[in-house]
């Protein structure tokens, strides 16, 4: 498991003092990039691997600007060419959102997904939520 924490910024704010729901899934892809670097360590983008299938995000209680958050990432699934990940968003020990993203490794050059390596699987396998 991966842990990634911020203080959210005044910016990350709604109109009513929450933090916006569109901040969540940038938070959520800046907790991947210990993935990503799995993939790709030196993130170059002229050598991306992988693309985003699918995003969701199920909000459980309200976030508040001031206080930090701990974004818990793990691994849920693993395919033949593409992975699921799991967030759990933390403020305090309270669970206030959970979100999951579909990633698929991914030929650029053919436009086509691409079978996990072995050393891959063993890779991601190693963060599995339990």
């Amino acid at each position: 498991m991966f842990h990634y924490s911020l203080s959210p910024a005044f910016s990350d704010t709604d109109a009513l003092g929450h933090i916006n729901n569109s901040r969540l899934p940038i938070w959520f892809e800046n907790a991947r990039t210990p993935i990503f670097k799995l993939f790709n360590p030196q993130l170059d983008l002229t050598r991306w691997p992988l693309i985003v299938a699918k995003i969701e995000v199920t909000f459980l209680a309200q976030i508040y600007y001031g206080q930090d958050v701990e974004i818990q990432t793990s691994i849920d699934r693993i395919g033949n060419s593409s992975f699921t990940v799991k967030h759990a968003l933390y403020q305090g020990d309270n669970l206030c959102a959970q979100g999951s993203a579909v990633m698929v490794h991914f030929d650029y050059q053919s436009n086509q997904p691409q079978a996990l390596s072995d050393s891959q699987r063993q890779a991601l396998g190693a963060h599995m939520s339990n």
